[in-house]
């Protein structure tokens, strides 16, 4: 019966795809057309790789990364020698999904990824043991089970590592071998027990400014790593063109053919803004007001005027959909945003700042 359910049902979509299946048509175009050096091992040149990643419209290259140019130039120049680079910055400023990207260009798989944790175990870095044949046949590279380091280095391809600084200090420099020999030494296998690194390989790791002094990096592995600080977008229409794009493709794939209008989200990111930088009123909240978080909420705030009220979005829906990011665990910071709501909405004008205004009761408390 399953597998009848399984032949008849359709097949489910994935929710995100990796940057290489989402741009595969983009990746394909430029690795046909690219006729530019390349490093050893790498997918793209490095003129190519950036052109995925800042964009190109005459040419049919969409902008994926909103940012300086020249930090993209540094991140492949480091990559294409034997530091690793390490993505830097306050948390929602897209150091996932520039990595992910670079990663795509470089290499054509941004899916060798390790995601830092505090339960994160050097096994799930490098390798484990299937441990039925460990125990039927000892330690041998049939029993192996490779992991996303000890792939990258054999296949020559980047390794993604996420928040590097949640892991355990013994963890991280797990890394040292690997980042300053090129190789890997798996004990346990008799004779040739050494993975050497293949062209291509290399790591990207991010860390945000907010773990800082958590599990700090010894300074054996920095200088292993060139870093490069990713900062918050600073122009107001350009985080605005990012959260409404984003937004509209989120909501498309929920299935909400009606994204917020631009006059809503304008009030939304203006919002955010504020809440950002703070005043002596209402306060910075300790919550990360990150255009990632905007995302999310034009997403809610979308989602719920469709699936709730069969409309389209208005200011008020906001409020309620503000109240879980800005809040979080803190009830502080949902002081903090009904304090800006109650101080701040009223002075500025417009109707869906009324509307907004308006809003404050639904905050909950």
């Amino acid at each position: 019966m399953t597998n009848d359910l399984v032949s008849t049902a359709a097949a489910p979509k994935v929710q995100r795809p990796p940057a290489e299946q989402r741009y595969a048509t983009e990746l394909a175009k430029l690795a046909a057309e690219d006729e530019s050096p390349r490093p050893p091992g790498w997918a793209l040149s490095l003129q190519a790789a950036r052109t995925f990643i800042v964009g190109d419209e005459s040419r049919g290259i969409s902008r994926k990364f909103v940012g300086d140019p020249s930090l993209i130039d540094r991140a492949l120049v480091t990559l294409a020698t034997n530091r690793g680079l390490m993505l830097v910055g306050e948390p929602g400023t897209a150091k996932s999904l520039l990595s992910e990207l670079i990663a795509a260009a470089v290499s054509g798989d941004s899916t060798l990824t390790i995601q830092g944790g505090a339960s994160t175990t050097e096994d799930q870095i490098a390798y484990s043991w299937n441990y039925s044949l460990l125990v039927s046949e000892g330690p041998t590279e049939r029993a192996l089970v490779p992991a996303p380091l000890l792939r990258g280095m054999a296949e020559g391809r980047v390794v993604r590592f996420e928040e590097i600084t949640r892991c355990p200090l013994e963890v991280q420099d797990s890394l040292l071998s690997p980042l300053s020999d090129r190789v890997l030494a798996i004990p346990e296998l008799e004779g040739d027990s050494m993975v050497f690194a293949r062209e291509g390989f290399n790591i990207i790791a991010t860390a945000n400014t907010r773990d800082r002094g958590v599990n700090e990096m010894s300074a054996a592995l920095k200088r292993r790593f060139n870093f490069e600080t990713v900062f918050p977008i600073a122009d107001f229409k350009t985080e605005l063109d990012l959260v409404e794009a984003e937004s509209s493709a989120a909501l498309a794939r929920s299935g909400v053919p009606a994204p917020p209008s631009r006059d809503v989200l304008e009030v939304l990111v203006r919002v955010f803004r504020d809440l950002r930088t703070g005043d002596a009123n209402s306060g910075r909240p300790q919550a990360v007001m990150s255009t990632a978080e905007a995302v999310s909420v034009a997403h809610a705030v979308g989602i719920k005027a469709w699936y709730l009220r069969g409309g389209t979005a208005v200011a008020g829906d906001i409020v309620d959909c503000m109240a879980g990011a800005a809040a979080k665990d803190n009830a502080e910071d949902l002081a903090r945003l009904r304090r800006y709501l109650e101080q701040k909405a009223p002075k500025r004008k417009g109707p869906h700042w009324e509307s907004l205004y308006q809003a404050r009761n639904l905050l909950p408390g």
